[in-house]
């Protein structure tokens, strides 16, 4: 798996300098514009907590979730279907499990990235209130190999990159607007509140929420943790059946 892993970074070293702009200017723009901006507008805050404040860890588990996702959908589609990087490694000593493990293993180091670009971002606003931020790093790690590996294997089983699209418009976009990021779950009708406690992401904003305010989070850290990873697992499952199969392994 060390070896893909290498591969995968070795690649994403000719192309860094494209994405490394945009790893910190982007969430200082959210940060501006919804932090502040948005801010403005919110008396007293959510909770007694400056908005801000609020916002920023729903905004780091977020980011989070769509470099996951992006990684692992139109690259995983191509490494199959046009640029056959998976035939490629198959044909080498490596097994199914360093091919599928080396790739997803990068996708989270990417995820990673992102989550601590936002955090050096949003340090200097003030909105981190306790050294329990740092723990937002290895949630994020999990948040994102539990959004990895079910998309890996909705990826490795389609044919056309349309259905990654339906994928972005039907489950990351209310996602992203119905998880807790922007305003508190508690607020929606009981039907779609119980949607966003199914989502992975509300498990991982509660989860970096309470570790950016140093506050308790709404449900039990145990039962966060188990429940992503039960994702991540039951994702990993079905992405090395769906491996195997194309590679013929």
């Amino acid at each position: 798996m060390t070896a893909v892993f290498e591969f995968w970074l070795v690649t994403y070293k000719r192309v860094w300098r494209g994405s490394a702009l945009s790893t910190f200017v982007l969430p200082l723009l959210t940060v501006l514009g919804f932090g502040l901006g948005v801010g403005d507008y919110v008396d007293g805050g959510v909770g007694g907590v400056p908005y801000l404040d609020w916002i920023v860890p729903g905004l780091i588990a977020s980011t989070v979730m769509q470099v996951a996702m992006f990684e692992s959908t139109w690259p995983v589609l191509s490494n199959f279907n046009w640029v056959r990087t998976y035939e490629g490694q198959a044909a080498t000593p490596v097994r199914l499990d360093d091919i599928l493990g080396g790739n997803l293993a990068y996708v989270v180091f990417r995820a990673l990235t992102g989550a601590v670009a936002f955090l050096l971002v949003a340090l200097p606003f003030g909105a981190l209130h306790s050294w329990w931020a740092l723990t937002v790093l290895p949630v994020s790690l999990l948040l994102a190999f539990a959004f990895a590996a079910p998309v890996f294997a909705y990826s490795s089983s389609v044919t056309s990159d349309s259905y990654l699209a339906l994928l972005f418009r039907f489950a990351v976009i209310p996602m992203s607007l119905f998880a807790g990021v922007f305003f508190p779950v508690e607020s929606l009708p009981v039907g779609l509140r119980w949607l966003a406690y199914a989502s992975p992401l509300w498990h991982g904003v509660d989860l970096s929420r309470a570790a950016t305010l140093g506050a308790p989070p709404e449900w039990s850290i145990p039962g966060h943790l188990l429940y992503l990873a039960l994702w991540a697992a039951g994702g990993y499952a079905i992405a090395r059946v769906r491996f195997k199969k194309r590679l013929v392994i």
